[in-house]
């Protein structure tokens, strides 16, 4: 079987001569022979495979030296690796996405940089944790500072507790931060990557522990939202009650997709089943948002021990009562346990007021 001119090749496998002489000056894809005169690459008609994946790859935007790892792969090895990548390039796009979004905000209001607001402001929190009335253990953790508000919910068994509490220990180191507003979504991801490997690291040969996390970072007046699995975060402001998070669940997947109702989903089999968490997948996807706190809010985050069973108008007449934030998280807590209290509870509140 003849050779093929680098021309006639590049034609075939739809790259261009000058990508093939560089594929060769990297070693990965050097030509089947060189002419001894004229210093011509040629190619063999079976190279054409490798071309063509090398093309499609280059394509979707992945590096040389990830080229050269994904062909020295077998078929399946290869395919993963390409999964991984590409799942990768997708949370940059959203990350750069969501910072792009923050960024439109503000210049659509007149300003030309992005900083955090320094309005003086007061909070009051607390936070509470219950075992409940049916586990024997408790795999939630919550958290409260004047800067960090944080629910975590472990994956019922080993290691479930230890992955709730490492999600919130590497969020404290962000406690008592100063920085711009976008800023504190660039760090919240950055933790979140340092949270999600640190969960990781406490596998065993049979169990991998997962934990949702829903958290708050505050500085001045920007609250810097980080969000994955079905803990919550709610907002009390101005006598209405809106959930700010949305979950990550096989039963919510399909309701957004129609093929579920709102009640089929509340008593689903399948309904605690996560889509997203901490220490799952192959790689870390949450939600990141930034939000003013104006005096007068309240802000709930809880574990679905609380918001599965407690309905949304009882969590509505209890958060609006005047009661301080202590207060308000043990009645949140009896209320669950009146309900039979079948999970782990874990709750803060928060109330934003002027200094």
């Amino acid at each position: 079987m003849g050779l093929l001119t680098i021309g006639a090749f590049a034609q075939a496998a739809r790259l261009t001569p000058k990508a093939l002489r560089l594929y060769d000056q990297v070693g990965l894809l050097p030509p089947a022979a060189v002419d001894p005169e004229s210093g011509y690459r040629l190619y063999g008609r079976d190279q054409l495979p490798l071309a063509r994946l090398i093309a499609q790859l280059r394509h979707i935007g992945m590096p040389l030296a990830t080229i050269r790892v994904v062909c020295g792969l077998d078929p399946a090895a290869a395919a993963e690796t390409i999964k991984a990548y590409w799942q990768q390039v997708t949370a940059d796009t959203a990350a750069r996405a969501r910072l792009a979004a923050v960024l439109v905000d503000h210049l659509s209001r007149g300003e030309t940089t992005v900083s955090h607001t320094n309005r003086n402001l007061a909070v009051r929190y607390a936070a509470g944790c219950d075992t409940g009335l049916v586990r024997d253990s408790n795999e939630d953790a919550a958290y409260a500072s004047d800067q960090l508000f944080a629910v975590a919910d472990g994956m019922r068994g080993h290691g479930g507790a230890a992955a709730s509490a490492a999600a919130i220990d590497v969020l404290k180191v962000l406690e008592r931060v100063d920085a711009p507003a976008a800023d504190l979504l660039t760090m919240l991801g950055n933790a979140i990557t340092n949270a999600d490997r640190t969960i990781r690291g406490l596998a065993t040969d049979d169990h991998q522990p997962v934990t949702t996390l829903t958290a708050l970072l505050r500085s001045g007046s920007q609250l810097a939202l980080v969000h994955v699995g079905d803990t919550r975060v709610y907002l009390l402001r101005g006598g209405a009650l809106a959930l700010l998070t949305q979950d990550h669940t096989w039963v919510q997947a399909e309701v957004d997709q129609g093929r579920l109702d709102r009640d089929q989903a509340a008593v689903h089999p399948q309904r605690a089943l996560l889509v997203r968490a901490l220490g799952s997948g192959q790689q870390a996807e949450v939600d990141l948002a930034l939000r003013t706190a104006l005096p007068g809010d309240r802000y709930l985050l809880c574990s679905d021990g609380l918001s599965a069973i407690v309905g949304r108008g009882c969590l509505h007449s209890t958060l609006s009562a005047s009661d301080d934030p202590e207060r308000t998280v043990q009645r949140l807590i009896e209320l669950a346990r009146a309900e039979g209290a079948p999970d782990n509870i874990a709750c803060v509140v928060v109330d934003i007021a002027e200094a």
